[in-house]
Formats: C-alpha cells, sequence, structure tokens
C-alpha cells in the first residue's frame, strides 16, 4: 500500500542530517533577547509557529483517521496563518502582512490535498500536490527575504521552509504506516526546526527595527 512513499520517506531520511545541521547553525546566529520588549517578540512568534505545528498535527491526525474534528481544525489552522501574516503588520505594513497570510493559507491547503493524496495512496496526484506545495514553501521564502534580505537571506529562508515540509512528510508518513514511535520523533524534529526557524525571524526583525527594541 505504501510504495508510492517509498521516495518521500527516503527523501526526506536524507533530509534529517542536513535538519540538524541548519538548526545547529541558526541556534549559533540567533543571540538570547536582552531586554523585555525583544522576549515579547520572541515568545509570541514561538506561539504563533508552534500554534501552525500543533494544529497541522491535529488537521493531519483528524483527516488520515477519518475524525470528525477534522474542520474545525483545519479552520484553527487557517487562523493562525492570518495570526503570523497580522503579527508581520507593524514592521512591513497591512499589505505585506495579507500577503503572507495568502501565502500561507495556499501552503495549508496544499498541504491539505499532499494528505488527501497520500491517504488515498494516489501517487500521481501526490507528486504533483507536492511539487505546488515546494514552489509555494519558495514562494513565502522570497517573500520574507525580500522584506529583510540582510537578515533573512533567500537561500537561508528557503532550506528552512524545505526542511519544514520534509520534516511534516516524514510525520504523516509515519502515521500512514503506523509507526508510532516514528511519529512523536517526527513532531519532535518538526517542533524542534519550527522554534528556531521562529526565533531566525525573531532577531531578524530585532536586528531591522533596533529602534523599536530599545
Amino acid at each position: 500500500m505504501f510504495k508510492s512513499f517509498r521516495s518521500i520517506a527516503g527523501m526526506v531520511a536524507l533530509v534529517t542530517l542536513s535538519v540538524v545541521l541548519t538548526t545547529t547553525t541558526t541556534r549559533a546566529s540567533n543571540p538570547a533577547p536582552d531586554n523585555a520588549k525583544q522576549v515579547a517578540l520572541q515568545l509570541a512568534m514561538r506561539k504563533l509557529w508552534e500554534d501552525h505545528i500543533t494544529w497541522t498535527r491535529v488537521f493531519i491526525i483528524s483527516t488520515l483517521a477519518g475524525l470528525p474534528d477534522r474542520d474545525a481544525a483545519t479552520q484553527r489552522l487557517l487562523q493562525n496563518q492570518v495570526d503570523i501574516g497580522n503579527a508581520i503588520k507593524p514592521y512591513y505594513g497591512e499589505a505585506a502582512g495579507e500577503k503572507l497570510t495568502q501565502l500561507l493559507k495556499e501552503h495549508i491547503t496544499t498541504a491539505a490535498e499532499v494528505v488527501a493524496a497520500a491517504k488515498a495512496n494516489d501517487k500521481a496526484k501526490l507528486d504533483d500536490a507536492n511539487k505546488r506545495w515546494s514552489a509555494n514553501a519558495d514562494q513565502i521564502a522570497d517573500f520574507l527575504s525580500s522584506a529583510n534580505a540582510t537578515n533573512w537571506p533567500a537561500a537561508e529562508m528557503r532550506s528552512m521552509m524545505q526542511d519544514h515540509l520534509n520534516l511534516t512528510t516524514k510525520e504523516v508518513v509515519a502515521r500512514l504506516q503506523g509507526d508510532w514511535a516514528g511519529d512523536v520523533k517526527a513532531y519532535d524534529d518538526v517542533h524542534q526546526q519550527i522554534l528556531h526557524m521562529a526565533d531566525g525571524l525573531s532577531v531578524g526583525i530585532i536586528k531591522q527595527f533596533p529602534k523599536k527594541f530599545e
């Protein structure tokens, strides 16, 4: 049943070392905040992205198991994309926040197609959805980099977003295969990676707008 996922599972295994190296580098380049305003931004950003992976996980579980809370989880997950967009508006403006929300909603709706195709074991649809999901991740990365190229270089942002996709894919594959220990490990990896991504975003904002955090 899972032959069509072997290439995905193999790809995810290969990126694990890359993720470890990426998060180690991120930790070294993201100094701890040193005043209350900086701490508040870091905590808020972490909360937003932890909500992102938490409600993505709930959606994955509910969709694959056919649970009745799927629609409620979907709506909460989509609201998170609005919340993330709103969080950058004080720094980059209304239009930028709305654009980020639009891109993130596409990220979620395409991820839903990936999960649905995986559940149906439909390789053609899965390949198509994965291609569009990856392209959208690059769009998100490029959009963020365009707002803060010095602190969010495009190549690094693309790497972080693709790591996020790869680790989320690993989570889906583990659940489909009934690999519960692997599923737990995959979520732990997703969680670690997203915290470093959130911290990278916070540090970038602080560096770009230092006067807002004096």
